[in-house]
């Protein structure tokens, strides 16, 4: 990780406490919440230190480790009842604040590309739309939160917008990492998402994003039946 510069990995650690603060400020400001997030990031951060996602030979490959515990708690948080109790009281003004951090995370993606630790097609350069997401979560906020002029239906569109972005993502790192999965960037693999801090982008950042969009979506769909009902 020598090529990638201190200032790199400031701004990311920086959106990464960020994306915590947002989640802990959008639960009314759980301190459960919070443990969990920081020692979840603690645990992610040592095994990154130690090399354990590196090992893209193993099967199943430990990559998943890295991607799926998340995705198991945005899964159990939207299909369970105790967890759809605790993503029903999230605040969508936060949630919908928290996906500026996608900006950020755009540049640091390109400073990993640079140092080629991610193929081209992950950056804004290749076919990864996510800056958009970065550069209009503010605007929204703005006019929907603080402005109020801004209709929620615009709300609901944008998120199911920003979500095929965020799949699109998700799939370009899964197949583009080194493991038997992997169709792209065999010349330059995703492996950056391996080294800390950055393995917190896929246990922490995506699955945090993720959340915050189908959490947004199914309440404002409950709301809209509510009202047109």
């Amino acid at each position: 990780m020598e090529k990638v510069s201190v200032l790199t990995h400031i701004l990311f650690v920086l959106s990464t406490t960020f994306v915590v603060y947002q989640l802990y400020k959008a639960s009314q400001r759980s301190g459960m919440l919070l443990a969990a997030l920081v020692l979840w990031a603690l645990i992610t951060a040592a095994l990154g230190a130690a090399g354990f996602y590196r090992q893209g030979d193993q099967m199943p490959p430990r990559f998943l480790f890295l991607v799926g515990p998340g995705i198991a708690v945005v899964l159990i948080a939207l299909f369970t009842q105790r967890g759809r109790a605790f993503s029903d009281s999230l605040d969508i003004a936060d949630l919908t604040l928290l996906h500026s951090v996608r900006l950020p995370i755009e540049i640091v993606l390109y400073q990993l590309y640079a140092a080629a630790l991610v193929p081209q097609i992950m950056t804004f350069e290749g076919i990864n739309f996510d800056i958009f997401t970065g550069f209009s979560a503010p605007i929204i906020y703005y006019f929907t939160f603080m402005r109020r002029t801004m209709h929620l239906r615009w709300l609901l569109v944008w998120n199911f917008d920003c979500l095929i972005l965020l799949f699109t993502i998700m799939a370009l790192a899964i197949m583009s990492s080194p493991t038997p999965f992997q169709q792209f960037g065999f010349e330059q693999p995703n492996t950056g998402v391996t080294y800390f801090p950055y393995v917190w982008l896929p246990s922490i950042i995506v699955p945090a994003a993720l959340l915050s969009h189908l959490v947004s979506i199914r309440k404002l769909r409950l709301r809209f039946r509510k009202y047109d009902g």
